[in-house]
């Protein structure tokens, strides 16, 4: 490793300036590519075929400006997971492999006055009880079961449709991206197939890496911010990480399908064919984004769920009223979702389609886009670690529109498959090194669920987030430490 060049895989990076790297454009690439990370963690990007997607990415028609890699990227389906690509809305193309399978796959926080020496001594009942109320696991089994009528009316309305049945307050739809509704969204471009595998999974966690986090502020680092985002040390916040669960996944694979079998010409100019993209402007990709825009309605609508029934089971554990413990909203953000935003390109205002695949939007302060409520500071960004690190909240910071397309980071990025994770961790040891060590209660539907999702299977999310902080795509507001944790 130079200052200037970093060399894998037969790939060259040339720094342009502290934590960004860029991948020259040669050949068939349309734009260059960029990583933003510092060299530790690029060396740990470069272990897997992350450097090879991204460059494959660059030959996406409409392509803009370059092709970002997140400080927490890694090998992905096609696009890379912590990649950003913004694509011409009207000359370029639409790619559900660059969107991903679990379509808002997301993180949202509550807040709560409670402080840790409140919830102390109540930690085993607590991560019980959750356990017992908030469905997890593969399959099906959800807080609400559903007909087709009513999945339909979620994918259209969101968190509208959650409102109007109880399971939402106003408050909850303005401290959510969008307000929990894309206008966009067409239930009838979603299959019978997709809307079959969700109607009985609704609100409900899933497996793989979800999870379901009570957690304690350690430490806030901007108080102004802290101030306007209603967060103070020692506070008690619950963190929700979860998707469209069996109705994303079919969604994502029925267009992938569908494009390979109708764009073979596109397809066949691509590097890789999980790349595979429906031209803008053509049937399919209107097609697809109205389906898109209806799963990341319903993931929004399984997240509200589960806050939901977070909130009763406070109620019983703590034996008084969720707006007596003040449990509100901070924000929802979403991941894996291409978004038709507006963004000033070589001076001039362009439609684009922002892919962001485990990449978070992370608007500044001023935009019209960022609540009201947080307009002056910047939108709240969440960043998951792993069940033995802190986790982040940032704001939007003042330079992500013109690095990054309005992004930033969505955690802390795996470094292990999840094969080679439980070859190396025994789940139950995890979960009793946890407990006795850090005071991290965990509870999961299988030791090899714990084992995929050990603390060494990730990067360090402090050095993810510095990068950010350090490029001012998002800036550090707050750390939050893990208490307990359920999980699928």
């Amino acid at each position: 490793m130079s200052n200037l060049t970093f060399e894998a895989n037969g790939i060259t990076l040339e720094q342009v300036r502290e934590h960004v790297w860029e991948i020259p454009q040669e050949g068939e690439m349309r734009v260059p590519a960029r990583v933003l990370a510092s060299e530790s963690l690029l060396e740990e990007i470069s272990e897997d075929k992350t450097l090879e997607q991204l460059k494959n990415t660059t030959h996406l028609p409409g392509i803009t400006n370059y092709a970002i890699c997140m400080p927490d990227g890694h090998q992905g389906y096609g696009f890379p997971v912590g990649g950003v690509g913004a694509i011409d809305a009207e000359n370029g193309c639409i790619s559900p492999g660059a969107v991903g399978y679990d379509i808002n796959c997301g993180v949202r926080m509550m807040k709560t006055n409670l402080t840790y020496d409140e919830l102390r001594g109540n930690e085993a009942e607590l991560v019980d009880s959750l356990f017992a109320n908030v469905p997890s696991g593969l399959g099906g089994g959800g807080i609400v079961e559903a007909d087709i009528d009513t999945v339909d009316e979620i994918l259209a309305r969101g968190v509208d449709w959650a409102l109007e049945h109880g399971h939402a307050v106003e408050e909850d739809l303005l401290h959510c991206e969008d307000e929990g509704m894309r206008e966009e969204a067409d239930p009838s471009k979603v299959t019978q197939k997709a809307k079959d595998r969700g109607k009985n999974q609704i609100g409900s966690l899933g497996s793989g890496n979800h999870f379901l986090e009570v957690q304690r502020v350690t430490d806030v680092f901007d108080d102004e911010v802290g101030e306007a985002y209603g967060l103070e040390e020692d506070q008690i916040v619950v963190l929700i990480h979860c998707g469209s669960r069996g109705l994303g996944h079919q969604t994502c694979n029925d267009y992938l399908r569908k494009i390979e079998k109708q764009h073979q010409g596109l397809l066949n100019q691509l590097p890789d064919k999980e790349l595979a993209a429906a031209p803008a402007g053509s049937q399919l990709a209107e097609d697809y984004y109205g389906a898109m825009n209806a799963a990341i309605n319903f993931a929004w609508v399984n997240r509200q769920l589960i806050m939901h029934r977070t909130r009763k089971v406070f109620e019983r554990v703590f034996d008084r009223s969720w707006e007596e413990m003040e449990m509100h909203l901070l924000y929802d953000v979403a991941h894996n979702i291409a978004k038709k935003e507006t963004h000033i390109v070589d001076g001039e205002e362009r439609d684009l389609y922002v892919h962001r695949k485990g990449a978070t939007r992370a608007f500044p302060a001023g935009h019209p886009d960022v609540p009201k409520a947080y307009r002056d500071v910047g939108q709240p960004v969440i960043i998951p670690g792993s069940m033995g690190a802190g986790n982040y909240v940032l704001r939007g910071g003042e330079h992500s529109m013109e690095r990054t397309f309005g992004s930033t980071a969505h955690g802390a990025g795996r470094l292990m498959s999840r094969t080679q994770a439980k070859n190396e961790f025994w789940g139950g040891d995890v979960q009793q090194q946890l407990e006795e060590q850090d005071k991290i209660y965990v509870k999961a539907q299988s030791g090899a669920t714990v084992a995929e999702e050990a603390p060494g299977v990730y990067k360090d999310v402090d050095e993810v987030v510095s990068v950010s902080d350090d490029l001012g795509i998002g800036d550090k507001v707050a750390r939050t430490f893990p208490v307990c944790n359920i999980k699928g």
